[in-house]
């Protein structure tokens, strides 16, 4: 069990900025879990390593492991590979899991560039509603990284994962019911003392809420996977036209939710539509694939690709909003094997305006 921080942090003076906003760095946690990705790991690691490849150009990565015999392995492999840059930071961190959009910190930034400019919430980590143990190491994520990054931070008797929320950085997110109102997670909270919460500790005007989630997503219908903002007052969101796959109806319902809601400024949203991936079953049940798991760094917008014929179809939606990033694709076929993709495992410390 953490300890609780005393608050010290006035809120107000905070929002959480939007992805694509300038990184100072990204973090991953280098994949250890056999039970995540049974006979998958290797070509997993090999998905990491592109990764590195597509964000080391464009901003610093702190890689976690758990300790330093890990580290000297990592380090090796990566040598191997020719994957050196004085962007990679290669941290001791112990992790359970190699989540940290989830059990990572999140970051917000001073409204009118006060002291301190960065800050961030240690929300509580529970596995995803208790689903998978021991979640313990993965909790207390923040609570080195902050100190890491001399980056003050409040700790939150609240369940919140990365994944179930996404934002405009000018006040309006996105999160759906099927998550955020689980009784795994805030059981005791009703939806209006939910939505305070949100408002009050990541700065926004509006919530957007959203439905279900896809079929195999074991996070009880995370955003990340559904609709996300590619720009203010622009989401995409993905769509499954066959009427006989389970993921028709609520994709359709969370269409239609968004083609119907407006942002904090009172504007209706543009929405992009981007196709679902053929269904494709891995090594615990269907794999919850979708394009819309996508993370966007300094300089690459990093997008899940299947070897599907929608791959292409949705690298060309993205990059006309995108023009100073080259859109690349990921081959996530072995990640989402593990049920997620990049925005899964990838978390953005934005950097402190000049």
């Amino acid at each position: 069990m953490k300890s609780l921080q005393k608050p010290a942090i006035d809120w107000t003076q905070y929002r959480l900025p939007a992805e694509w906003e300038k990184h100072e760095a990204t973090w991953l946690a280098w994949p250890h879990n056999e039970a995540t990705w049974p006979g998958l790991l290797d070509p997993v690691r090999d998905t990491y390593q592109e990764i590195l490849k597509a964000l080391l150009p464009g901003e610093r990565v702190y890689l976690c492991v758990n300790d330093c015999a890990a580290a000297d392995r990592v380090g090796e492999r990566l040598r191997k590979a020719r994957i050196q840059s004085p962007n990679l930071k290669i941290v001791t961190l112990k992790t359970d899991d190699a989540w940290l959009r989830d059990s990572g910190p999140i970051f917000m930034l001073h409204r009118n560039r006060g002291t301190p400019a960065r800050v961030a919430h240690d929300f509580s980590f529970n596995g995803w509603g208790q689903k998978y143990e021991p979640w313990d190491s993965d909790d207390r994520v923040p609570l080195t990284a902050c100190p890491m990054t001399e980056t003050p931070f409040e700790t939150h008797d609240f369940v919140l994962e990365g994944g179930s929320i996404d934002t405009d950085g000018q006040g309006t997110l996105l999160t759906t019911e099927a998550c955020l109102l689980n009784k795994n997670r805030n059981p005791t909270l009703s939806r209006q003392q939910i939505e305070e919460n949100l408002q009050h500790w990541l700065g926004v005007q509006k919530i957007v809420w959203l439905g279900d989630g896809l079929e195999g997503d074991d996070t009880d219908g995370h955003v990340d996977d559904l609709t996300r903002f590619v720009a203010p007052g622009v989401v995409t969101t993905v769509v499954e036209p066959n009427t006989r796959d389970v993921n028709h109806a609520p994709l359709a319902e969370n269409l239609d939710r968004l083609k119907q809601a407006k942002d904090a400024r009172g504007q209706p949203l543009q929405v992009i539509e981007l196709p679902m991936p053929p269904r494709a079953d891995g090594p615990h049940h269907r794999n919850p694939a979708s394009h819309a798991n996508f993370y966007i760094g300094n300089s690459a917008v990093l997008v899940p690709v299947f070897q599907s014929p929608t791959d292409s179809i949705v690298l060309e939606q993205l990059r006309p909003y995108f023009p100073d990033r080259k859109v690349v694709g990921i081959d996530c076929r072995a990640l989402v094997g593990g049920l997620g993709a990049i925005h899964c495992i990838t978390q953005q410390m934005p950097a402190i305006p000049a």
